[in-house]
């Protein structure tokens, strides 16, 4: 696979079909970083100082070739280089790999079995085109910051790039079908993923309800219109919170026998019930649950039924996890750093072993040697006329 993306949309797709074992080369160029790699990590910081942790995390997986796609002989490089490869992709906006002659259209012709996938946040055809697009930009137009929230409150986005990981999510499942296909039809496939739909697609319950009713979704905050009481709860303690949800008979049954204290009202007796006197069923939890630890209100909850989680910060997270949810490897050898896994196990095999993302370049000259057969001579040149920088 040919890795022409950059920043997190593109190159979380390829990290993640790298842990299945794809073989990814990463293009990059010294005289524009990867805005992800633009921002080095604290000088203090233990481990490796090349690379931020997030585009360890990334890239892990990877080799790295430099190509400087500005020159002729660049330009030629990379062509040669996908007239060999299974997958090109890039997240580049759109018009951008034509005027580099790097196009499905110009490809194509020379693989006829190549899968080819663009990722533009607007994709390559419509009005929206030619819009740079960025995370909470998209959030915006999908309309995602008017969901989000409660009634009253300012447009709120999603923070941690929603639509980089939903869009990287897209790409991996399209590109492993047209695989499917492709050993079927022996043809291969031009892939335009637009980030903006993908982002749509996930709100398709209130798109339905919305074309529906006539009327705009009403923004729930914490709530829900198919579960009460549902909310996050104050604890004892600074800044400490439990979220509850009772989602049937059974559950709010379970919450009257732990907190009591007025909830046996039979107004509150149906969901209908419960949604209509939310307020009044919060004030009567957050009592009880204000004076209790977050962890004696999760663990006395759980243990009737209830749906009900303690908040826990990141920190916490990645503490009380550990290696269920992470992974671990070495980089550099010798240093332990910690890796967002994949959250699903095979049997057997599966997933590829951690490899350490690469440094800029790593792999130039190997890749060159077994994609392409050229000699350390021919690399030589290569760099002479500019095209691997």
């Amino acid at each position: 696979m040919l890795d022409l993306t950059q920043i997190l949309a593109g190159p979380f797709c390829t990290r993640l079909l790298a842990d299945f074992g794809a073989e990814v080369l990463k293009v990059e160029t010294a005289t524009r970083p990867d805005r992800t790699s633009a921002t080095r990590p604290d000088a203090n910081a233990k481990g490796r100082q090349d690379r931020p942790p997030a585009f360890l995390n990334t890239n892990r997986n990877k080799r790295s070739i430099t190509i400087n796609l500005k020159t002729s002989a660049g330009k030629e490089l990379a062509t040669r280089l996908a007239t060999v490869a299974d997958v090109v992709i890039e997240n580049f906006s759109a018009d951008v790999m034509e005027r580099l002659g790097l196009g499905y259209d110009q490809l194509a012709p020379l693989n006829p079995r190549l899968i080819y996938v663009s990722m533009a946040g607007y994709g390559h055809t419509g009005p929206r085109r030619e819009w740079t697009s960025m995370n909470m930009n998209l959030q915006a137009y999908t309309g995602l910051t008017m969901v989000n929230g409660a009634e009253g409150d300012l447009p709120t986005s999603i923070s941690n790039s929603w639509n980089d990981y939903i869009g990287g999510l897209h790409a991996t499942f399209g590109i492993l079908q047209a695989l499917s296909e492709r050993r079927v039809t022996g043809r291969g496939a031009n892939l335009d993923l637009a980030q903006f739909e993908c982002s749509v697609s996930t709100l398709a319950p209130l798109l339905v309800a919305s074309a529906a009713s006539g009327r705009a979704p009403l923004r729930m905050g914490n709530r829900s219109s198919r579960a009460a009481p549902q909310g996050c709860y104050r604890c004892a303690g600074k800044d400490e919170w439990c979220v509850i949800t009772i989602q049937d008979g059974d559950a709010w049954r379970g919450l009257i026998g732990v907190i009591g204290g007025g909830l046996a009202d039979p107004r509150f007796d149906t969901l209908i019930g419960r949604i209509r006197h939310h307020d009044e069923i919060d004030a009567l939890i957050e009592k009880w649950t204000s004076q209790r630890s977050k962890e004696e209100v999760e663990s006395r909850l759980a243990a009737v039924g209830v749906s009900v989680s303690r908040m826990r910060r990141i920190k916490e997270v990645f503490e009380e996890e550990g290696p269920t949810a992470f992974r671990s490897m070495e980089d550099p050898p010798g240093y332990t750093i910690a890796a967002t896994g994949v959250p699903f196990a095979f049997e057997r095999n599966g997933l590829a072993p951690l490899a350490p993302a690469p440094a800029l370049g790593q792999h130039t000259e190997q890749a060159l040697s077994e994609w392409l057969g050229m000699t350390a001579d021919d690399v030589r040149t290569l760099g002479e006329q500019g095209a691997l920088v």
